[in-house]
């Protein structure tokens, strides 16, 4: 029976977000709790492009009648993508992160939270081998100003003013961790889903469809509550994250890298005006990546720049306009992929997949 699961493993692995193999074989025991040995077979002839299940079938040597009920079940567990369009069902693989793990935000188990969080790490080290990562920092509204060279791309309201199909789901992150009873208490409803990307969650029941102005009132709920903005890296991202550092999967494993500027894609950095800072320790205590340290001497913070990853909650709770975001030198910004489907080509290419 590992067979098959050894080979979706492999499978996995040539995604662009991969599904690297560990000494403890932890990523198998994440799929066999997943797929079913059935699905785990049928999984291994489904490939990155929506497919009838007449094609899938050819490959697979099973007939399409057959076949085609099984896949659909797939596509409600999460474990593959499933688009009707004008009644035909269409089918396409789907990579573990970001993608499969997130469609079981409704199906965690202790023992299925137990093995992703000890695999997590794993996953978040090799995904931060490429140089094009599947999510990116944006500054938060009230961090903004007029001196930054900001595009629309880069400013949580715009992107969401821009949508016309906005998805609230529950953070899986802050899910497993309240599971486990190690929740933080903030604000569960706060993964923002995009266009189609919403309609296949809607479709699996998973959230629910809100306004602009709701997805908005979110984001400043989670401002409030130190959370950071992560979309998906492209000028036209699919979802927005609002994530924490001590369940955000992302976060809390960059958080251990001693340089997080280095591998975060981001086009800001905080500084601090030390002439009006008072040395109140806000902007330390809001640092997710506990970038903001305290001159004892001279009794003001000063910025690590390695570890800041420009979200500017430190500007938000400064009183004294002591904190404010800067600008990355030219040599050091990111202009992120046009869509998603360039995003994964660039990580594929990286990967020497093709």
């Amino acid at each position: 029976m590992n067979d098959v699961y050894k080979k979706l493993a492999a499978h996995l692995d040539n995604t662009p977000s991969g599904f690297p193999e560990t000494e403890s074989g932890v990523e198998l025991r994440i799929l066999k709790q997943l797929f079913t040995k059935e699905e785990a077979t049928l999984a291994l002839s489904l490939v990155m492009i929506l497919e009838t299940a007449e094609a899938i079938g050819q490959r697979a040597q099973k007939d399409p009648k057959e076949i085609e009920p099984l896949l659909i079940e797939m596509g409600k567990k999460g474990l593959i993508i499933h688009v009707n369009r004008n009644g035909v069902n269409t089918f396409m693989f789907l990579q573990f992160v970001v993608g499969i793990w997130e469609y079981q935000v409704n199906r965690l188990t202790r023992e299925l939270i137990k093995d992703f969080n000890e695999y997590a790490p794993y996953l978040i080290k090799d995904q931060y081998k490429n140089k094009t990562q599947q999510l990116r920092v944006i500054p938060v509204a009230k961090a903004v100003n007029t001196e930054l060279n900001i595009m629309d791309y880069e400013q949580v309201e715009n992107i969401i003013k821009s949508q016309s199909k906005i998805l609230v789901a529950p953070c899986i992150c802050r899910q497993e961790h309240t599971i486990m009873g190690k929740g933080c208490g903030k604000i569960s409803e706060s993964c923002l889903v995009f266009g189609g990307g919403a309609y296949i969650y809607e479709s699996r029941g998973i959230g629910r469809t809100i306004s602009q102005d709701e997805a908005l009132d979110i984001v400043k709920e989670g401002v409030k509550q130190g959370l950071v903005p992560q979309p998906s890296n492209a000028k036209k991202p699919l979802n927005i994250c609002l994530c924490c550092d001590c369940c955000c999967q992302i976060l809390k494993n960059i958080k251990d890298f001693e340089a997080p500027a280095k591998i975060v894609s981001s086009n800001f950095q905080a500084i601090v005006d030390q002439d009006e800072c008072t040395g109140c320790k806000a902007c330390e205590e809001i640092c997710p990546m506990e970038a903001i340290e305290m001159d004892e001497e001279k009794t003001v913070s000063f910025v690590n720049l390695d570890r800041c990853i420009g979200c500017g909650l430190c500007v938000t709770v400064c009183e004294f306009d002591a904190m404010s975001l800067k600008d990355k030198k030219e040599t050091e910004k990111i202009e992120p992929p046009a869509n998603l489907v360039e995003t994964y080509m660039n990580i594929a290419r990286e990967k020497g997949l093709f």
